[in-house]
């Protein structure tokens, strides 16, 4: 793969636990590139370290040993001040649980961000009120968390995730707690928006069927990527 192409490179990630008999090494010399523009699934079982992987990529976490590279800069060479800017303005993040602020709006959580950012609230709000019509909420704005469905939850989330326009979305699990309806809904949303921001994004998830829409698909066992990168068609 030409270096040109390579948005996020990881080399010899390696992660380790303290366990009660003994470590737990959960990742054990993983090497992951992720191209630009691209969406790939990690799967594997519970437990197999693929939310550990995706905060190491994040910059949430820390390596015990190895590096991560997004474009020019070293990540695991940043302090945490350095790398939480970094963080903010170049990676959006989409968990599981939506984590949004109970006490604001659809429209104030999306705002987050880009506040943290120091942007001017003209662009903030033009940015918000943009993303939660291309996630079809545009009639929800004003409703806090506890009045929105799971699944209008989950696209305040990604609508949130994509508000400093990152060039990745880390996804973990975003449709764990969703039904089926809402699942494929959220998918073909992220896919949707994937196209119409040029984000890449890398999506966590045990679901073989969702991992079946991804272009590329890796599988985590043992600590360790499969050699081979699944290409589905």
């Amino acid at each position: 793969m030409t270096d040109q192409y390579i948005l996020l490179r990881a080399k010899e990630i390696h992660k380790t636990y303290s366990g009660k008999a003994e470590p737990v090494h959960v990742l054990n010399g993983v090497h992951i590139d992720i191209r630009k523009n691209d969406i790939a699934a990690i799967i594997g079982a519970s437990g197999s370290g693929k939310s550990t992987l995706l905060h190491i990529l994040g910059g949430l976490d820390r390596p015990d040993k190895g590096t991560i590279r997004f474009r020019n800069t070293e990540l695991s060479a940043m302090n945490d001040e350095a790398l939480a800017h970094f963080r903010n303005r170049n990676i959006g993040f989409v968990f599981q649980f939506h984590h949004l602020l109970p006490e604001f709006t659809a429209l104030e959580n999306v705002f987050m961000p880009g506040l943290i950012a120091g942007k001017p609230m003209s662009e903030i709000r033009d940015r918000a009120e943009y993303l939660l019509e291309e996630t079809g909420l545009s009639d929800r704005m004003d409703h806090r968390p506890a009045e929105l469905s799971g699944g209008e939850q989950q696209r305040v989330a990604v609508a949130r995730a994509l508000m400093n326009q990152p060039e990745i979305i880390m996804a973990d699990e975003p449709t764990g707690n969703l039904d089926e309806r809402n699942t494929e809904k959220l998918l073909n949303l992220l896919l949707d928006l994937k196209s119409k921001e040029q984000t890449a994004i890398v999506l966590i998830t045990h679901d073989h069927r969702i991992a079946a829409v991804t272009p590329t698909v890796y599988l985590l066992k043992n600590g360790m990527l499969e050699s081979t990168v699944i290409e589905n068609s």
